[in-house]
Parts: C-alpha cells; sequence; structure tokens
C-alpha cells in the first residue's frame, strides 16, 4: 500500500507525549513508521519511540537542554502539551501553552526545518476569535525572546492570578502566531496550522469540568455528538495536517468539536467565547474570588485524592 501520508522514517516531535492527545499522536506515529522523540515532563514508556525526552515547558533551560537531544533535522512538530489554567496559576499556564511552543519554533523548528518541514499546535475551541481580539495578545506575538514574552507576561497579570484566564488568552496568541508563521515560513515550503479541539476525555477533564460548572454543562459544549472527544478522534486530524494528505493546507485553524462552533453560528448554541479574555479586570480581588469558587470542586477532588494516597501509603 502506498504511504499517503508520508511520515516514514520522517522525525517527529511530540509535546504532551506521555497522555491524552500526545500519546494517542505518538502511537499512530509509531504505526505510521514515523521516528518520534517523545517529550513530556512525564515519562513514557511506549514500544517503537525512537527517544523519551524529559522537558519542563515551564523552564527555558530544560527547554533547551531537551532540543540538544533530538536530530538537527526536524520533519514535523506537533506542539500538543498544555495546561487548562485550574490548578496552575496564570504565568506557568500562558508559558506553556504559548511561549514554549513559540521559543522552541523561533529558536530550533525555523533553523532545523527545511523544503516539506510541518508544524501543528494544538489550541483549542477556547481560542476562537483570535483574529477578532488580536489587540490583546499581538505584543506576545511581536516579541522576538523568551525573556521579552516573560516581561509582557509579568505585565499582563500576578504570578498568583489563577491560570483559568490565562488559558483562552493563550490559545488565542498561539492561533494567531500560527496564521502568521504559516504565511513567513510559506516561501519556504513549511506549512504551519493549528488544531481546535473541543472538549476531549484527557487527564484534565475533571479541570474543564470544574471550569464549566459540572459534567452536564461541559457535555452542553460538545455540539451534535453529545459526548467528550475521545484523545484519539483528536489525534487524528492532527496527524492529518502534518502529513503529506495536506500538502495544500497552511494557515489552517482546523475546529475538531463535532460541529459546536457551527451551531454557535447558525445561532442554535450560546456563544460563550466572544469576549475579551485578556483585561487586567480579571486579576481583581472580586473576580478571583468568584473564580476560585467555580474550581473549588476541583480542589476538593484533589484534597480527597491526596488523603486517600496518605491513606494507602500508611
Amino acid at each position: 500500500m502506498k504511504d499517503y501520508y508520508g511520515y516514514k522514517n520522517k522525525i517527529c516531535i511530540v509535546t504532551g507525549a506521555a497522555s491524552g492527545i500526545g500519546k494517542a499522536t505518538v502511537e499512530l506515529l509509531i504505526d505510521l513508521n514515523a521516528e518520534v522523540y517523545a517529550l513530556d515532563i512525564n515519562r513514557i514508556e511506549l514500544p517503537g519511540i525512537k527517544k523519551f525526552i524529559e522537558v519542563d515547558l515551564n523552564n527555558k533551560e530544560s527547554i533547551d537542554k531537551a532540543m540538544q537531544e533530538v536530530p538537527s533535522h526536524i520533519d514535523s512538530f506537533f506542539g500538543v502539551a498544555g495546561l487548562s489554567g485550574a490548578t496552575t496559576n496564570y504565568y506557568k499556564t500562558f508559558t506553556v501553552n504559548y511561549i514554549a511552543n513559540k521559543y522552541i519554533t523561533e529558536e530550533y523548528l525555523k533553523k532545523r526545518m527545511s523544503y516539506g518541514g510541518t508544524i501543528a499546535y494544538v489550541t483549542s475551541t477556547g481560542g476562537l476569535y483570535w483574529d477578532k481580539y488580536k489587540d490583546e495578545f499581538e505584543k506576545f506575538t511581536n516579541a522576538k525572546t523568551w525573556n521579552e514574552m516573560i516581561d509582557i507576561l509579568h505585565n499582563q497579570a500576578k504570578e498568583d492570578t489563577l491560570g483559568i484566564m490565562a488559558y483562552p488568552l493563550s490559545k488565542r496568541a498561539l492561533n494567531y502566531y500560527m496564521a502568521k508563521l504559516a504565511i513567513e515560513l510559506g516561501p519556504k515550503k513549511i506549512r504551519v496550522n493549528s488544531l481546535l479541539p473541543g472538549s476531549t476525555n484527557t487527564g484534565m477533564k475533571k479541570e474543564f469540568e470544574a471550569e464549566a460548572g459540572g459534567m452536564e454543562s461541559l457535555i452542553a459544549e460538545t455540539g451534535t455528538a453529545q459526548r467528550l472527544a475521545t484523545p484519539e478522534e483528536i489525534a487524528k486530524p492532527l496527524i492529518f495536517l502534518n502529513s503529506d494528505m495536506a500538502s495544500f493546507i497552511t494557515g489552517l485553524p482546523l475546529i475538531v468539536d463535532s460541529g459546536a462552533n457551527t451551531m454557535v453560528i447558525l445561532k442554535q448554541k450560546k456563544d460563550r467565547m466572544n469576549m475579551k479574555v485578556g483585561s487586567k479586570i480579571f486579576n481583581l480581588g472580586i473576580i478571583q474570588k468568584q473564580l476560585a469558587k467555580q474550581l473549588m470542586p476541583l480542589q476538593q477532588d484533589s484534597q480527597k485524592e491526596s488523603t486517600q494516597e496518605e491513606t494507602e501509603i500508611l
């Protein structure tokens, strides 16, 4: 059978490879005979990967060290790793979701990719309206270095600000960066796209459930399927975007949400994303208290799990 996807012997880098969409992506790439370098802060044990590389995407030095362990030539990059912001602060959430992806791209991918290279970032339907509200994050796109982006981030919010609002801002910023990058790298025949998943059954399910106000509310946002997507259902179109099958596709924010956004467009569903998310008003104590209250069920579950683990140890 012809290798339609064109991954055989290709050097593929996957972040967030230890679980969820990242792990499903790695498994598919292995089946397609790619050489997979799996990056994550947690160890991954999967037969067929070329190499596991530990990395903390919240740390520039850790990223630099990890990228020295991958080949000097890279064919495809899958930026899957991300944080919901429900259990991490504003700085860490935005850094992992956006700054790390841009830094890897600017410092390494641009230098190690040649004709036919492909880049795909996993963003989110939480990153819709990236074109409408670009004034909130365009400064991050214009920043040239890691330190410049960190300085802008520190001006954006306080360190202890809850990460829940950094999530949609970071995803919008990454979609916008993807679009500009696709035009920039087009003459070099390097394609760049992003995948915008709807609610997916990953390890962050409880976090998104808490943010939505319960599982019923989360399911209500899932479009015609009325269920969460499986990691494999998101990984498959991601694999497509970076493959030879999508050779004429670049600059595309591909929405994979079982029609949820289409229902919004047709006014069959309430639009909850058409709003500014980067305003400093979210730093105010009263807003932070409301968000913390919304996340309380998640914190209670975490406390129960910790107590259970301590009991089992004793």
